[in-house]
């Protein structure tokens, strides 16, 4: 059931390998290397723990992104709070607490809130946990606010940037990640960073991903 840790974990372990990202080698996550197993393995477990669509067993283009930012200029975060906003594989949050940040993870799937704690101690860092649904409020305790991939449905990525961009205007400096999804915002976006991220037939429709690190405005 959803509320075994035991079972959360070893569903892990049995369908994931420890691996780097390619934009981000230094880091180690457990991923899973071939789409179709995890898939079906989460279909065959939904009834018995609780599993969702294992979105964080892959390593999005937009969170690679803001890793590789981080890592390469970890005086943006060093001494802040960050928060890796849907953290998925939490590799944002990771790389932020490598840089000297407190990393924190947010994540509305107990099963990717274990998988990030899994990940953080691969990487011999603490990250904390923020768990559920954070869209429903402006307060943030946040100094930055990291996010990779959010634009890909409509009403996820309208909930998600309105959001974002209230806390903007609250002060929280905003990174917003993104490989060209649909529903990016055509405006209030200030490029910080630009990379090639290698990606996956199974998950993209080409090899590289051009992804760009957006500072988002109020």
């Amino acid at each position: 059931m959803i509320g075994d840790p035991a079972a959360i974990e070893a569903f892990i372990r049995e369908n994931t390998q420890i691996v780097s990202p390619p934009l981000v080698p230094e880091l180690r996550l457990r991923l899973a290397t071939e789409m179709v197993p995890i898939w079906q393995a989460s279909e065959t477990t939904l009834e018995e723990i609780g599993i969702e669509p294992p979105y964080w067993a892959f390593c999005w283009p937009g969170s690679q992104a803001l890793a590789r930012l981080l890592l390469d200029e970890p005086e943006r975060v060093a001494g802040r709070r960050v928060l890796d906003f849907a953290a998925g594989s939490g590799l944002a949050a990771i790389a932020a607490a490598r840089s000297g940040a407190t990393g924190i993870a947010n994540e509305i799937d107990p099963v990717a809130m274990a998988a990030i704690v899994m990940n953080a101690a691969l990487n011999d860092v603490s990250v904390a946990l923020e768990p559920g649904d954070l869209t429903a409020s402006h307060q943030g305790r946040w100094d930055v606010v990291l996010a990779g991939d959010v634009c890909y449905q409509r009403g996820m990525a309208e909930r998600a940037v309105a959001w974002l961009r209230g806390l903007a205007a609250a002060g929280s400096e905003v990174l917003l990640a993104d490989p060209g999804r649909s529903y990016l915002p055509a405006h209030g976006l200030e490029a910080v960073a630009r990379y090639t991220v290698p990606t996956s037939l199974d998950l993209e429709d080409r090899v590289n991903r051009e992804c760009v690190v957006w500072r988002v405005q109020p």
